[in-house]
């Protein structure tokens, strides 16, 4: 029997390949993490759900308090110091990444600062990534690194990268991306935003909110397309309402400079428009970070970079496993961690392996109103030729939203029509990322919308709202009794 340097190596560092060796070294597996990247912590933490998210809060924030007016109260001078905006972020990640640096190089398992490439599917060539190694304080940081490491099983975690600009013209004009859009120290005056996913609709309202003179062009009919029509609807009224201005179903032709503006030409109901600012921001998406891998010497299967894997999280090489962004199909960070833990699993337990399961896929957007739906949407149903029958309920209607005057939004259910079993939720609308998590726990025990009705919620709450829909549908779907099984019989 061939004897490898390790039963598991993980290539990456990030939220999937720390999830994944924790689980390989808690299952008695002598495993390894090899992280190449120049910051240690993963898309998430550095580039991704934190710093967003505190960015996003601050304008909240100050938002509210340029908008006291309905509640009878007056402010003076509401204002802003960017620096410290940005000041408090870069602190609240510095803590998040230095925990999970920490966490990495506890000793559980061994942790490798180095770039590694396949030289065939059971090792790895490494080479020096020129920055110190990540080690506990008391530590050297100059690690000694192997020329080469073999192994059992690899479990690819290697992330994504920014997707490159649309246009060839975009290239020489040059713009920002979402990572360089976290690292601004000032403001441009004026931004054309390209993209309408939730990278972009994010920083959208985010610079808008701090005075920034917004351009969001979107390809596809409405923004959030990963969404039904009617979200995307929504926060298109909301961000017009907000001062940006917002094109749908657009074709980029050009981009070129214009004295010291960036210009961008585009097709728009049947006419060439342009739209200039300071500066552009690519919000496209990002691309498997799998180039640098030489995955074809190990046998692995992509479809233009990304991992090809199956619901065991085996790629084309069966004891090489794939997690995160660098297989998809979902770049969500609840999911990269989930599959992470069954890829090491699979491994551990190779005799009754796991599947992954996306019947409770969550999706979030920190926009304002947040905009998030569980399960099923209308779109995939229809695609899927799944039947099923629908009902929703604004927020313009509902007591505790209009005490806060949050009227933007509506809440949606989809159940299966003859045993009202609930299929999907969507919200949009005041901490519509919290309010689904109701719906994901309904879900996950299968309940339906007869029971959901006559569960009790306290008034005046957000969250009774979701029980209008689901009386709506009951009353449809109406040979099914509405017993909660919490109540007495």
């Amino acid at each position: 029997m061939q004897k490898f340097d390790y039963d598991v190596v993980v290539l990456g560092g990030g939220s999937a390949g720390y999830a994944a060796a924790r689980t390989a070294t808690g299952a008695g597996l002598k495993t390894a993490v090899i992280e190449g990247g120049e910051e240690v912590g993963g898309l998430c933490i550095l580039r991704g759900c934190m710093p967003t998210k505190a960015l996003l809060y601050a304008a909240e924030v100050l938002h509210l308090a340029s908008h006291v007016q309905p509640w009878g109260l007056w402010t003076a001078n509401v204002g802003f110091d960017f620096k410290k905006v940005v000041a408090r972020k870069n602190a609240l990640i510095r803590d998040f990444a230095d925990y999970r640096r920490q966490q990495l190089a506890g000793g559980k398992f061994k942790f490798i600062r180095a770039n590694a490439r396949f030289v065939d599917s059971h090792m790895v060539e490494l080479k020096p990534t020129g920055v110190r190694a990540d080690r506990p304080v008391g530590h050297d940081a100059r690690q000694r690194i192997p020329a080469k490491i073999s192994a059992a099983h690899f479990i690819i975690a290697s992330g994504s990268a920014v997707a490159p600009p649309p246009l060839p013209q975009l290239h020489e004009v040059g713009g920002l991306t979402s990572d360089d859009a976290l690292a601004l120290k000032r403001l441009p005056k004026s931004l054309i935003v390209l993209g309408g996913g939730a990278i972009a609709c994010e920083f959208a309202q985010f610079f808008a909110r701090f005075g920034v003179k917004v351009t969001l062009i979107q390809r596809s009919g409405h923004i959030l397309r990963e969404f039904d029509t009617d979200a995307g609807i929504e926060m298109e009224k909301v961000f017009r309402r907000e001062g940006i201005q917002v094109f749908t179903g657009t074709r980029l032709v050009e981009a070129r400079r214009k004295g010291k503006l960036k210009m961008v030409s585009f097709e728009h109901d049947n006419q060439t428009v342009s739209a200039d600012a300071e500066e552009i921001l690519f919000a496209l998406g990002r691309v498997p970070n799998t180039a640098a891998l030489g995955l074809a010497k190990a046998g692995v299967t992509t479809d233009r970079g990304r991992i090809e894997s199956n619901d065991f999280l085996q790629t084309s090489t069966p004891h090489i496993y794939a997690a995160g962004d660098c297989t998809g199909p979902h770049e969500i960070v609840h999911l990269a961690v989930q599959q992470g833990e069954i890829a090491a699993y699979n491994i551990a337990h190779a005799n009754a392996p796991q599947r992954m399961d996306y019947r409770l896929l969550i999706a979030v957007v920190f926009t304002e109103p947040q905009v998030a739906f569980v399960g099923l949407t209308e779109k995939e149903a229809k695609t899927r030729g799944i039947s099923y029958r629908a009902a929703s309920y604004p927020f313009n209607a509902h007591g505790k939203s209009l005490i806060m005057e949050a009227k933007d939004g509506f809440v949606k259910l989809l159940a299966e029509p003859k045993s009202g079993e609930i299929l999907g939720g969507a919200c949009v609308g005041p901490m519509g990322g919290e309010l689904i998590h109701e719906i994901v726990a309904v879900m996950a025990k299968r309940m339906t919308v007869h029971e959901l009705a006559v569960m009790p919620h306290y008034h005046p709450t957000l969250a009774e709202i979701w029980t209008y829909p689901a009386e709506e549908l009951a009353a449809q779907i109406s040979d099914v009794p509405a017993t909660w099984r919490g109540a007495p019989e």
